[in-house]
């Protein structure tokens, strides 16, 4: 008998992708660098947190919808920006579907699988994402192209270091998929039928390169010839940040702040909005969870910008935790690739369905009208929680 397709937790999501994927598919949406400290602690803080509830004047009707940088969404949840996602056929385009059908933002990665028009035209309330990578002309290139495509805004994720090596092991993701690399594969893909079928279905193997980052009139790069260009690139300075910000002219988005010192710089160099980010945990281990640094950043720019979250979402009651210490909304990244792998677009609508459930579940039982009512009020802080990095300011 077919099992039921849904599921009621993100865990058992990560449960169905783990059986279903390839290791070494799996393997890339594992989180964390090193150690894997950071994403532990992103994960594990909100289990820190506890909730004050209310036993009585709860409301009937609560509000869950706000606003990211004047783009409305339904519930404050974005699609947080991924790189290729040999996951499921459909990738990015199957993402951007789900998010439109539950009225949340998409963001898009420049080392996305599928094209921006395409996933624009699944679902118009897109992000398109950035990442400070090859010469300015080719920059301003690929944001002219994004704009004309109807993307609403710009992310500029700056937060990478390179590093590598995990004590767990990396996966071996191939350069580009032929015969010889699928006949090398063979072994590890063979005991997992689903996900070879859904791509058989299709005529088409997992894509490896890059669209987005295509040249005018030549091909598009490989996600390891992109990544090569990405590396030989010079980090950006607070002035390249400003020169961005003015080539886009539009709602922008800097992720990857963790530091109050930088996002007061942030606000200088003129940004729309902030992503209180570790990079998932990919970055520099045991740099500590956002959650922790989340509120010491809205108290010292968030009268000035909008300040997100993202890192270790894994429940609706996650999300009402960190709006209750100040964030607009977060960001969910893997959360949602496990919800593709275990079931496609529907898999996707399934998370966000659970996060949306969670975050109700919390509002109501909080006593609250509305997500923009939370307050640091409705939780319990433990002593030594909070965290503040670089609190020196300028």
């Amino acid at each position: 008998m077919r099992r039921n397709p849904w599921f009621e937790t993100v865990a058992e999501a990560q449960r169905r992708a783990r059986r279903r994927l390839p290791s070494v598919v799996y393997g890339a949406l594992v989180a964390g660098s090193e150690r894997g400290r950071t994403v532990e602690d992103n994960v594990g803080a909100f289990a820190e947190l506890g909730f004050a509830p209310r036993v009585a004047g709860h409301h009937a009707d609560r509000d869950l919808s706000t606003t990211v940088m004047g783009v409305e969404t339904s519930f404050p949840v974005l699609i947080s920006p991924t790189g290729v996602q040999a996951v499921h056929p459909d990738g990015e385009v199957a993402v951007a579907r789900a998010a439109a059908n539950r009225g949340v933002i998409m963001g898009l990665s420049s080392f996305a699988s599928k094209p921006v028009e395409e996933v624009v035209a699944a679902n118009p309330k897109t992000f398109y994402q950035m990442y400070w990578t090859g010469e300015r002309d080719a920059m301003v290139q690929r944001m002219d192209r994004a704009r004309t495509a109807g993307a609403k805004a710009l992310i500029a994720t700056l937060d990478w270091s390179f590093s590598n090596g995990r004590d767990w092991g990396s996966p071996a993701i191939p350069e580009r998929i032929d015969l010889r690399t699928m006949a090398r594969l063979a072994p590890g893909v063979l005991p997992h039928p689903a996900w070879l079928w859904a791509f058989a279905r299709t005529g088409r193997v997992p894509d490896l390169t890059v669209p987005n980052l295509r040249p005018p009139g030549g091909p598009a790069p490989t996600f390891f010839g992109a990544y090569g260009e990405w590396l030989r690139t010079p980090p950006p300075t607070w002035d390249d940040v400003a020169w961005l910000r003015k080539q886009w002219d539009g709602p922008f988005l800097l992720k990857g702040v963790t530091r109050v010192d930088d996002a007061k710089k942030a606000v200088d160099a003129g940004v729309t909005a902030l992503s209180v980010s570790n990079h998932g945990g990919n970055n520099l281990d045991t740099t500590p969870a956002t959650i922790r640094v989340l509120p010491s950043i809205v108290e010292a720019v968030g009268d000035q910008i909008e300040v997100l979250l993202d890192g270790g979402v894994r429940r609706g009651g996650d999300v009402a935790k960190a709006l209750a210490l100040g964030a607009r909304a977060v960001l969910i990244g893997r959360a949602y690739l496990w919800g593709l792998a275990a079931n496609g677009q529907a898999g996707v609508e399934n998370v966000l369905d659970i996060l949306r459930g969670g975050l109700d579940s919390a509002v109501l039982g909080l006593g609250r009208a509305g997500v923009r009512e939370l307050c640091p009020d409705d939780l319990v802080v433990p002593p030594g929680f909070r965290l503040t990095l670089g609190g020196s300011g300028h």
